[in-house]
């Protein structure tokens, strides 16, 4: 129940002070507003000419910073490559024959690599400011980089003196892979804490085009993961899931009552009901992402009864009234109102008791809390809205659209033969109530041997399209070696007709979101 950023706000102060007591070389900061759930797009970063540190460079110093700058993005964590560094390699015995400490040479490297102010001089009635820019472009910068003077020969002892300078790898810590070809390098983008996913990803696709265009022509920006698929793909099932739901209202209404328009009273309530279900979700701030949509899901079937039962038992009721002399016949509203009344109380009530089914999940705690609340909120929300349209705008419409010929129940065919197929079923088990309840009992009971099974802990299959592998080997393992397995494992994966694309990291990425 904590906001975030309020925690984050004092977890800043209280480093602030803490930095007091630190070393001098210690500077504690404060990781991404961002989780591990939050890497929602990753690419991977290709050419065939240039090297593993160059293209870590071109991710390090130019694509990481304009991805920084899409709305919504917490950090830009570079993967794989090598980190370009300059090398010193001090010589122990050129160090002891001038006299100079290993402090020494660090404190000269860090200072002639530094800005530096000499106050003002005022020359000609101006004013000159004097600086010193300190700016090691290179190797060669480094070489002469003066260590130590000796005022008695008046000669300066330079780093070329005392060490060899080179460019060479950092010692890295992870390493990333594609398709079984070698190594490449790469970047993740993780999404702040509460934002739209999809608008995020959107943002960086865009970001990306424009980026594109300063990058070398042989370098190729390649997407690894692309989670918009995914929400996309959670949506259209959704919405064809509704579409589906209607067609079948539509289609059962047609078929056993024989009345286009009654139809429409049924399939209205669906896009209504999931509507007001949105509108709350959008007041209580739960996102539609995978659980909530489930539960929307969920209540589908449920959320068009109470319609069908009204729309039932409105059509018995201008069936019977159709059948008195005209002169004793009522008016069309005040039958409909008539019927209405007489099951609405009881089928809102119902609603509601399958609204309230699912309360225990909202006392989950923890993890299995955090999954599944939003599921049980967004189906308790569409099966509360289904009941109050059952019990208010479904009664007007079925004043407006069941009207006309309403056909008697006998002369429609369906009903006729299950009325025949269910007779002998009702006479049977009349004839033998005790054998019918103890195959009842029977059947309760046999649960028991799955439920035994279930164990304490439950999540359901999500079809994704993207697999995370996740291999682990012996500690202590070296680069070298967990590259050769990363490419073999990525080469035998990507040889299955059903794989598109491999991408294997090994190691940690460099963000605090990262569990490896």
């Amino acid at each position: 129940g904590t906001d975030p950023y309020w925690a984050r706000s004092r977890v800043v102060e209280l480093l602030n002070s803490a930095q007091k007591r630190m070393p001098p070389e210690v500077t504690p900061v404060l990781g991404p507003d961002g989780s591990g759930v939050g890497w929602v797009f990753e690419y991977a970063l290709v050419s065939n000419q240039r090297s593993l540190q160059e293209l870590r460079s071109l991710q390090d110093w130019y694509l990481k910073y304009g991805l920084a700058s899409v709305e919504g993005v917490a950090e830009v964590a570079s993967v794989g490559g090598y980190v370009k560094q300059y090398q010193v390699q001090v010589d122990p015995v050129r160090l002891r024959s001038f006299g100079v400490s290993l402090p020494e040479v660090e404190m000269a490297i860090h200072q002639a690599n530094s800005e530096v102010g000499g106050e003002v001089l005022e020359m000609g009635e101006m004013e000159y400011m004097v600086r010193g820019q300190g700016l090691l472009r290179g190797v060669e910068d480094l070489l002469k980089v003066p260590v130590k003077y000796d005022p008695a020969t008046g000669v300066a002892v330079t780093l070329r003196d005392l060490a060899v300078v080179s460019t060479g790898p950092e010692m890295r810590r992870g390493l990333a892979e594609l398709d079984g070809r070698g190594e490449v390098a790469g970047g993740v983008v993780v999404m702040r804490q509460g934002q739209n996913a999809l608008k995020v990803i959107q943002g960086v696709k865009k970001k990306l085009e424009e980026l594109r265009a300063g990058l070398p022509d042989d370098v190729q920006i390649v997407p690894v993961y692309d989670r918009s698929g995914l929400i996309t793909r959670a949506v259209d099932n959704l919405r064809n899931k509704l579409l589906e739901e209607m067609l079948m209202v539509a289609l059962v209404c047609g078929l056993f009552l024989f009345h286009a328009r009654s139809a429409l009273v049924a399939v209205f309530t669906l896009p209504a009901a999931v509507l007001m279900a949105f509108l709350a979700m959008r007041l209580q701030g739960i996102h539609a992402d995978i659980m909530s949509l489930g539960g929307i899901a969920i209540a589908v079937g449920a959320m068009v009864d109470g319609a069908i039962i009204l729309i039932e038992n409105a059509h018995k009721h201008l069936e019977h009234e159709a059948e008195k002399p005209p002169e004793q016949r009522r008016d069309h509203w005040t039958v409909v109102i008539e019927a209405a009344s007489e099951v609405g109380p009881a089928l809102f009530w119902s609603l509601l008791v399958i609204t309230v089914s699912f309360l225990p999940v909202f006392v989950l705690g923890e993890q299995e809390g955090r999954m599944f609340k939003p599921l049980a909120f967004t189906k308790t929300y569409a099966m509360a809205a289904s009941a109050l349209l059952a019990v208010t705008v479904v009664p007007i419409l079925l004043g407006y659209f069941v009207r006309g010929g309403i056909r008697p129940e006998a002369r429609n065919p369906i009903n006729r033969w299950l009325k025949a197929a269910y007779r002998p079923v009702a006479e049977l088990s009349l004839r033998r109530p005790k054998t019918l309840i103890a195959a009842a009992v029977l059947l309760v009971l046999a649960t028991a041997i799955p439920f035994m099974k279930l164990g304490s802990e439950f999540m359901p299959p999500l079809f994704e399209g993207d697999i995370l592998y996740m291999p682990t080997t012996l500690p202590g393992l070296s680069v070298t070696k967990a590259r050769e397995l990363l490419q073999q494992t990525d080469k035998i994966l990507k040889s299955f007709p059903e794989v598109e694309q491999v991408f294997g990291k090994i190691g940690r990425a460099e963000t605090a979101t990262d569990p490896a």
